[in-house]
């Protein structure tokens, strides 16, 4: 349908990948995925399976029981989860890619020696909680305080939206313990069972198998030696994590359009309308003629983006431009998919009804689209 991945960028070890993460999606997550939506959650021993597949792994230290990588590596390991149908699973079972980066970025020895292992393995589960009720992509202003006292933290605020919420084992919080602004922001690595904690569900228009949750810290007390880095650069780190989040999510966008035109052009060929296939339309085979041609754009932008990451490069504003464009070829896809299947394509149940729901979350998350243009803006210098 397709063209192959570019052999210029992609090895043997990499398509290796690529036919391990397909093939874990489709066995142990697509037969369930409409059973799981409407459960709001699937089962936690998915962690397990995934970590035993090597799933969970990639992209971190060796030492402590990760996998080093490269960017298409990732990019890989993202585009595939789509063949699961469901982002709501993919990003519950992989909300470790955003909260554990940090602790193995800037968590003392001794913390990444106790923590990174277990979520690794599938036993535990990180999360990152950093988005607030009274604020969204604006990071510089959250207002949850972490006031030292003694050998602790003491933390008061909460925190929205957060995946994985209700089950984490691990919270990274962003949180204030300076001045106003971003240099006041620090990063704590917050037990789920500290006292004080409290989660709250939230329902979603899509993603209902990833639970969602607010989060409410009332004098939670937390280690000194929790901190990730020192006081005051939380910012610095959350915006690293920020752009890798970002290139994940559009990698992932990429992904689930592949997915709309592989289930268009199925329905397109087996259904029959006036005594003709709808694949020999011609008003059918330009839609999705137009949907491939967005995707091949997309996958070209993600890896030449791979291979400037992986020279060294930190291309900011091509990472934001890229998650817009990809998470745009989304949308069109998912759109046009539910078009071709009609009345099918609005049914619950079907696979492209599910991604139509869920891809607005994806063109919010990690930075609305509209902060990502003023981001790609002040880096051009416009």
């Amino acid at each position: 349908m397709l063209q192959a991945p570019n052999p210029r960028h992609y090895t043997a070890e990499h398509e290796t990948l690529r036919a391990t993460v397909r093939r874990f999606f489709e066995k142990e997550v697509a037969p369930h995925v409409s059973a799981w939506d409407e459960a709001g959650g699937f089962p936690r021993d998915l962690y397990r399976k995934a970590a035993e597949a090597g799933l969970l792994q990639l992209g971190f230290p060796e030492a402590y029981g990760g996998v080093e990588c490269d960017a298409f590596h990732r990019m890989i390991l993202f585009e595939e989860r789509a063949w699961g149908g469901s982002g709501g699973v993919a990003s519950g079972l992989f909300s470790h890619t955003i909260g554990a980066p940090p602790i193995a970025v800037a968590g003392s020895e001794a913390l990444k020696a106790r923590v990174l292992p277990g979520i690794l393995a599938g036993e535990q589960i990180s999360a990152l909680a950093i988005t607030e009720p009274g604020g969204g992509s604006d990071v510089a202003q959250l207002a949850t305080t972490a006031r030292r006292d003694g050998g602790h933290y003491v933390v008061n605020g909460s925190k929205l939206f957060i995946t994985s919420g209700m089950r984490a084992d691990w919270f990274t919080v962003a949180v204030r313990t300076g001045g106003p602004g971003a240099a006041g922001v620090s990063l704590l690595l917050v037990p789920g069972d500290t006292p004080g904690l409290t989660r709250s569900p939230l329902q979603k228009m899509g993603w209902w198998a990833s639970d969602t949750a607010e989060i409410g810290f009332t004098d939670c007390r937390v280690p000194v030696e929790n901190l990730l880095g020192d006081e005051g650069q939380g910012f610095a780190i959350l915006m690293r994590n920020f752009n890798h989040e970002r290139l994940a999510l559009a990698a992932a966008a990429c992904g689930y359009a592949q997915v709309c035109l592989h289930d268009a052009v199925a329905w397109a060929r087996e259904r029959r309308t006036f005594g003709q296939p709808l694949s020999e339309r011609q008003v059918i085979r330009h839609r999705l003629v137009d949907m491939a041609t967005r995707i091949e754009a997309t996958r070209a932008l993600l890896d030449d983006l791979a291979s400037r990451l992986d020279a060294g490069e930190s291309p900011a504003a091509q990472i934001a431009m890229a998650k817009n464009f990809a998470t745009r070829t989304f949308q069109f896809c998912a759109d046009a998919a539910v078009q071709i299947l009609g009345g099918m394509g609005f049914m619950r149940g079907t696979r492209v009804e599910r991604l139509y729901r869920e891809v607005k979350v994806m063109m919010i998350g990690g930075g609305a689209e509209e902060v990502m243009k003023d981001l790609i803006a002040k880096r051009l210098g416009l």
